[in-house]
C-alpha cells in the first residue's frame, strides 16, 4: 500500500467508484479508468506498468464477457437489416398480444430467466435475446433503464435453477448435497423473492423514466397491415431454427459462455445467408452493430485490474479480521447475518471463488452454531451471487449495456431489493428452525 497504509484503505477505489456512478453526467467508461488509476497508485504499483496490466485483461472472463455483449449487439444488427427482428416483433404483439408494459415486463423475465437456466450463463443467454426484446419492449413503451433491471434481476435467478450453472455446480461440490435439494432448500426460495422484487422494482423505474428514455431506432411500432416478405419469413426461420439447434447443443455439450460467441456468429451469418444478404453486409453489419457497444468492451478490460487492484490490497481480508470476533460469540441467526453480510460486502471477485472462500472462512463455525448443510447453501448462494448487486460492477453493467441504459440509479435500487429481502428471508428462516 502507498505510504504504508492499512490494507482496509484498499477500499477507497472502491468507494471512489460508487461516489463517482451517481455524479450527473459520469461517463462508466471513464468512471472506471479513473479508479482504475487511483487503484494503481495507492495499492503501490508502478504506474508505468498499468499498459502490461491492461494487455493481460483484455484475455480475462471479464474481457470475453464484453466481447460476448458487443457481438449479440452485432446478431441484433444483422437481425434488423434482415427484418427478422420486426418480424419476430409484430408475430408477438399481434398473435401472442404482448401489447402492456406489464405483459412485457413479465415475458422478458421469463425468456431471460429460461435461457440463462439452459444456459448456465448469464451475459450470455441476455445477449442472446436482448436484439429479440429489444424492439418488443420498445414497442410498448418500457425504458432501457426497465430492462436492465429485468436483465439482471430475473435473468440472474437462472443461475440459481440450473443444474450446470457455476454457482449450482459450486454449490453441490461445497455442501454435498444433490441438485434437487439445494434447488428447493436455497435456489427456488431466493428466486421467487428475486422475480417479486424484480416485477416491483422494474414497475417503479418504468414510472420514473417513461417518456425520458428510449431505444431510438431500436423501437418498432405494431402495423395492423404488416405482411412480412418471403425473405423476411424465410431468414426468420432460419434464425429460429438455428438459435434451438445451437442452444440444445450448448445443452447438452455444457458449452458455457464461450460457446456463446459461436451460437450468434452462426446465427448471424445463417440468417444473413437466408435474407440474401451478401457476405460483406453480413459483417458490415455485425461490426456497425459491435461499434455501438465498444465502450463497454473496454470498460470490462478496465474493469479487471480494478476489482484485482481491490483484492490484492488485502482490503476484504482486513475488514473480515475486524469481523472474526463477532461471528466466533454469535449465536445461528446472528451468524448467518454476519457471513451472509460479509460475503455480499466483505469478498469480492470470481463468483465460484467467493463461494469457496466463503465455505472456507466460516465453514469450520457450522458445527459449533448447529447450522446444516442445506440451510449452508441457501447462505453460501445469497453471500456469493447477491455480491453483484451490493456494487456497480460487470454483472449489472453488463445488463446495462444490452439494454442500452445508461442510469445506475435504477440499479442500485434493485441492489437494495435484492439485498434486503434476501436477507430478512434468510434471517426468518434460520430463527424459525432454531427458535
Amino acid at each position: 500500500m502507498l505510504f504504508n497504509l492499512p490494507p482496509i484503505f484498499g477500499l477507497l477505489p472502491l468507494l471512489l467508484y460508487i461516489i463517482l456512478s451517481f455524479r450527473k453526467g459520469m461517463h462508466p467508461l471513464v468512471n472506471v479508468a479513473i479508479c482504475v488509476v487511483f487503484g494503481c497508485i495507492i495499492t503501490g504499483n508502478n504506474i508505468g506498468k498499468l499498459g502490461a496490466v491492461i494487455y493481460e485483461s483484455l484475455g480475462s472472463f471479464l474481457g470475453l464477457v464484453g466481447f460476448i455483449i458487443m457481438l449479440g449487439s452485432g446478431l441484433g444488427m444483422v437481425l434488423r437489416r434482415a427484418g427478422v427482428a420486426e418480424n419476430i416483433v409484430q408475430f408477438l404483439m399481434r398473435k401472442i398480444g404482448v401489447k402492456t408494459q406489464k405483459r412485457a415486463i413479465i415475458a422478458t423475465g421469463v425468456c431471460s430467466c429460461v435461457l440463462v437456466t439452459l444456459l448456465g450463463t448469464l451475459a450470455g443467454a441476455n445477449a442472446v435475446i436482448a436484439p429479440i426484446v429489444i424492439p418488443l419492449v420498445a414497442a410498448v413503451g418500457l425504458t432501457p433503464s426497465t430492462l436492465a433491471v429485468i436483465f439482471q434481476g430475473i435473468g440472474q435467478t437462472g443461475l440459481f435453477l440450473s443444474p450446470f450453472s457455476p454457482p449450482m455446480v459450486t454449490l453441490m461440490g461445497i455442501t454435498g448435497l444433490e441438485y434437487p435439494t439445494l434447488l428447493f432448500c436455497a435456489g427456488l426460495p431466493v428466486s421467487i423473492v428475486m422475480w417479486i422484487g424484480t416485477f416491483l422494482i422494474a414497475l417503479n423505474v418504468q414510472k420514473r423514466t417513461a417518456g425520458k428514455e428510449d431505444f431510438g431506432a431500436d423501437a418498432v411500432t405494431a402495423k395492423e397491415d404488416y405482411v412480412p416478405t418471403p425473405e423476411v419469413q424465410r431468414a426468420t426461420k432460419a434464425f429460429l431454427i438455428t438459435m434451438a439447434i445451437m442452444v440444445v447443443y450448448g445443452i447438452v455439450t455444457k458449452g458455457g459462455a464461450s460457446f456463446v460467441i459461436l451460437v450468434m456468429l452462426t446465427a448471424a451469418v445463417v440468417t444473413g445467408i437466408a435474407a440474401k444478404m451478401k457476405p460483406a453486409e453480413i459483417f458490415d453489419a455485425i461490426t456497425e452493430g459491435m461499434g455501438k457497444m465498444i465502450w463497454l468492451y473496454l470498460m470490462f478490460v478496465l474493469f479487471n485490474p480494478f476489482l484485482n487492484f481491490v483484492t490484492e490490497s488485502g482490503a476484504f481480508d482486513a475488514l473480515l479480521e475486524l469481523l472474526k470476533p463477532l461471528i466466533a460469540a454469535a449465536g445461528p441467526v446472528v451468524f448467518t447475518l454476519l457471513t451472509v453480510l460479509v460475503g455480499i460486502f466483505g469478498i469480492n471477485g470470481a463468483a465460484t471463488a467467493q463461494a469457496l472462500i466463503i465455505h472456507e472462512l466460516f465453514g469450520p463455525f457450522l458445527s459449533t452454531v448447529g447450522i446444516g448443510m442445506p440451510l449452508w447453501g441457501m447462505i453460501v448462494l445469497i453471500g456469493h451471487q447477491i455480491t453483484s448487486f451490493a456494487y456497480p460492477g460487470v454483472d449489472n453493467m453488463g445488463a446495462m449495456g444490452l439494454a442500452h441504459a445508461k442510469s445506475i440509479k435504477p440499479m442500485m435500487q434493485l441492489g437494495y431489493m435484492a439485498i434486503i429481502p434476501s436477507t430478512i428471508l434468510l434471517a426468518c428462516i434460520t430463527a424459525a428452525l432454531f427458535g
